[in-house]
């Protein structure tokens, strides 16, 4: 039974944070040691982002906001409110967010209308609230209220991947499950000012994003499928559970990504990967450069430098998890949905498989607390059009980031 994924939509806050700003602003934050200064700088120009975005609309240095929370802008001082406060405000603007991913995703998929999801799987790490966001979802687009509904909560940058198995599981039990995910994460609620490494690393790359996929086995014929839901596999790391965590702490949620996270990534990506490419014997003794599309979820620059050299591969490879990392940094468990995206908007080759004539191979992976390792074989089924919209969305974006920078 072929599981197809039928549309893929994104969505961001209108707020944008311009990487170098928000540099300058931590920077300048009194308390700093010269350490943290060094590592501000560090951390913020080495991260390979421009522009991020961000539910808090106070959080720039043009905000007039009369009562901030967050960020002064007229004493140019970081607030720190307190985490009920943080996720107050999650509660509010991330029901806005997962809302928006899921109309665009539904109304994206012609031939699938509101009254036929059945089954309804919400991701997010960032906040807490009930009734919840797939409770929101359900009365804000009037799905109907038998849908089934599942929340996956705190699991971090890789939950993408179980929300997307289960989906799948759901469509193989019921042939007629249209199934809804939607990831929405607000990383930005959680930045605050630190000498510590992982906290100044966090405020570097994180932000706010959401992504939604409508999910089925059906056939659809006014909805030609975007991919194929092949196969997926879980690995976790013999170490690592230390260097990277997510905690709850009295001024918002804490991140642990301590500097070894890439040296694991390196040591353990092969055999991660191994029970994967198992599940498909065309792939078991090809190369890795020989699959044509590679989704790595951006965690940080330097994982996918770590990805890039140790399965050697092309620079044209990386290109969809760098331009996504550049232009909106690092999303939590939304962001692997965007790599994806940018992968399915661009030109097939004319004719062209990779092998099987079932179409173009996608490999993907995200890494998050444990360390888990997430991996999914796709096969990207539909052609390319020039007057794509989702393909001129992602170009207006890269024309933004690159006029405010």
């Amino acid at each position: 039974m072929t599981v197809y994924l039928r549309s893929l939509e994104t969505a961001v806050p209108p707020t944008v944070l311009i990487q170098s700003e928000a540099r300058d602003v931590f920077a300048a934050q009194p308390g700093l040691s010269r350490l943290g200064a060094r590592l501000v700088a560090t951390c913020f120009d080495g991260a390979a982002i421009d522009t991020r975005y961000t539910a808090l609309d106070e959080l720039t240095t043009r905000s007039t906001a009369a009562d901030p929370q967050f960020f002064d802008a007229a004493s140019g001082l970081l607030l720190s409110p307190g985490t009920k406060a943080r996720n107050d405000i999650f509660a509010v603007e991330a029901s806005k967010l997962f809302i928006e991913a899921a109309e665009k995703a539904v109304d994206a998929c012609a031939g699938i209308a509101r009254e036929d999801i059945t089954h309804l799987v919400t991701v997010s790490c960032t906040g807490f609230f009930n009734p919840g966001p797939d409770y929101k979802i359900v009365r804000g687009l009037g799905l109907k209220p038998s849908v089934r509904r599942y929340h996956l909560g705190f699991m971090g940058c890789y939950a993408a991947f179980p929300a997307l198995r289960a989906a799948a599981a759901f469509c193989e039990a019921d042939p007629d499950a249209v199934v809804l995910v939607v990831c929405a994460e607000l990383c930005s609620l959680h930045v605050r000012t630190s000498n510590d490494p992982d906290t100044i690393m966090g405020s570097a790359l994180f932000a706010d994003g959401a992504a939604a996929a409508v999910i089925t086995t059906r056939d659809v014929p006014d909805a030609p499928a975007l991919m194929t839901l092949d196969h997926f596999e879980t690995v976790l790391t013999p170490v690592g559970e230390e260097a990277m965590a997510w905690n709850i702490g009295d001024a918002g949620f804490e991140m642990v990504l301590g500097t070894y996270v890439p040296h694991i990534i390196d040591e353990h990506i092969v055999g991660a990967l191994e029970p994967l490419l198992a599940r498909d014997p065309s792939l078991t003794r090809a190369a890795y450069g020989d699959i044509r599309h590679w989704a790595i979820h951006p965690g940080g620059r330097s994982i996918l430098d770590k990805v890039e050299a140790r399965l050697g591969l092309s620079k044209e490879q990386l290109r969809p998890a760098r331009e996504t990392l550049r232009n909106y940094g690092n999303m939590s468990s939304a962001t692997v949905l965007f790599v994806l995206r940018h992968i399915l908007d661009l030109p097939a080759n004319p004719g062209a498989d990779d092998g099987d004539g079932r179409g173009e191979r996608i490999c993907s992976m995200a890494f998050g607390p444990g360390l888990t390792v997430e991996t999914a074989l796709f096969t990207k089924v539909t052609g390319w059009r020039e007057d794509s919209p989702r393909a001129s969305e992602r170009a207006a974006a890269a024309a933004t980031a690159s006029a405010l920078v």
